[in-house]
C-alpha cells in the first residue's frame, strides 16, 4: 500500500511539472549519453519470459526429433527480435530520443513497430508457435470463451491496419506526443501501443502459424495499404517547414549539429526508409509470385 501510493503522488507530481522543465538536456548531459542505459525491471523480465517460453518450445520439438521445425535459423531471429525491442527501450537511444533527437526517437518507435516484431514473428513460422506456450497454461487458456474471443477480434486483419495506422497517427500529434516525454507512464504506454501494432501487423503478413486468415493476395494488400498510410501520416507532419515539437526547439544542445527541423526532417526520411526496406520487402517477397502467375497467364492467353 505504502509503494502503490508513493507512486500515486509521483505520478501527481508528473502531471503537475511544467513542460519547460523538460525542455534541456540536464536528465542525461551529452557527455553522459554513452552511460544512459535504463535497465528498467519491465522490459527486461519480459524479454526473459519471451526467450525462456521460446526456448522450452525449441528444445521440446528437438527432443521429438522435429530439428527441422525448431531451427538454429528460427532461433536466431526470435532472439534477435527480442534483443532489438529490449536495446530500443533501455540503451543509450531512448535517452537520446527524449532529449535530443527526434530522429532518434522515430528509429526507436521504428523497432518496435516493424524490426522487433517482423523477426519475432519469422521465429516463430511453423509448429514452434504452438508449443511456445507451455501445455499447462494453454490448456485453460484455450477453454476459456473470454480469452478465445479476445484472441479472434485481435488476430481479424483489419485490427491489425486500424491499429498500427492509429497508433502512428494519434501518438504523432504534438500534444500527445510531448505529453509521453512528459510523464513516463503515458510513454511507456506509447511503447506498448506500438509494440503491440507491430505484433498484430506482422503477425497478418507473415502468418506464423499458417492460419491463412489472409491469402497471399490479401497480406500483399494490407502491406500496400500500411506503405502508403504511413506516408500520408509522415509526410506531413514531419516534412513540414516548421519545427512540430516544442521539447527538441527548446533544446540548447544539439547533437551532430542538426537543427530543430534539420532533424524533423532526417526523422520523417529514416520513417519512410525504414518502412520502405522492411514493409517494401514483405510486399515485394508476397506480391512476387502473384505477379509471376499474372504473367504466365498472361502469356498463355496471347499463345492461345
Amino acid at each position: 500500500m505504502r509503494r502503490l501510493t508513493s507512486l500515486t503522488v509521483a505520478a501527481l507530481a508528473a502531471l503537475a511539472v511544467p513542460a519547460s522543465a523538460f525542455a534541456h538536456g540536464d536528465r542525461v548531459p551529452i557527455d553522459g549519453i554513452p552511460g544512459a542505459w535504463r535497465f528498467e525491471t519491465g522490459p527486461i523480465v519480459v524479454s526473459l519470459l519471451a526467450l525462456a517460453l521460446y526456448a522450452q518450445a525449441w528444445l521440446k520439438l528437438r527432443r521429438r526429433g522435429r530439428a527441422d521445425h525448431a531451427t538454429w535459423g528460427n532461433a536466431v531471429l526470435f532472439t534477435a527480435g527480442i534483443l532489438l525491442a529490449l536495446g530500443a527501450l533501455v540503451s543509450p537511444l531512448d535517452a537520446i530520443g527524449e532529449e535530443y533527437l527526434l530522429l532518434a526517437h522515430m528509429g526507436q518507435h521504428q523497432l518496435l513497430l516493424d524490426l522487433s516484431p517482423a523477426l519475432v514473428m519469422l521465429g516463430l513460422r511453423g509448429p514452434i508457435g504452438a508449443f511456445f506456450i507451455p501445455a499447462p497454461l494453454l490448456r485453460p487458456l484455450a477453454h476459456s470463451r473470454p480469452v478465445r474471443a479476445v484472441f479472434h477480434f485481435l488476430t481479424q486483419w483489419w485490427v491489425a491496419l486500424v491499429w498500427f495506422i492509429a497508433a502512428i497517427a494519434a501518438w504523432h500529434v504534438a500534444g500527445a506526443y510531448e505529453a509521453a516525454l512528459e510523464q513516463q507512464w503515458l510513454h511507456d504506454l506509447e511503447h506498448l501501443s506500438f509494440a503491440m501494432a507491430g505484433g498484430l501487423l506482422w503477425y497478418q503478413l507473415v502468418d506464423p502459424a499458417r492460419r491463412s486468415t489472409l491469402q497471399r493476395k490479401g497480406r500483399s494488400l494490407l502491406a500496400l495499404t500500411v506503405l502508403l498510410s504511413v506516408h500520408l501520416i509522415v509526410h506531413p507532419i514531419l516534412l513540414s517547414g516548421g519545427v512540430r515539437y516544442g521539447v527538441y526547439a527548446r533544446q540548447d544542445e544539439r547533437l551532430f549539429g542538426l537543427s530543430a527541423l534539420a532533424d524533423q526532417h532526417w526523422a520523417a526520411v529514416l520513417m519512410t526508409g525504414e518502412e520502405v526496406l522492411v514493409v517494401g520487402a514483405a510486399l515485394v517477397i508476397l506480391a512476387w509470385p502473384l505477379l509471376l502467375a499474372f504473367g504466365s497467364q498472361d502469356e498463355r492467353e496471347r499463345a492461345g
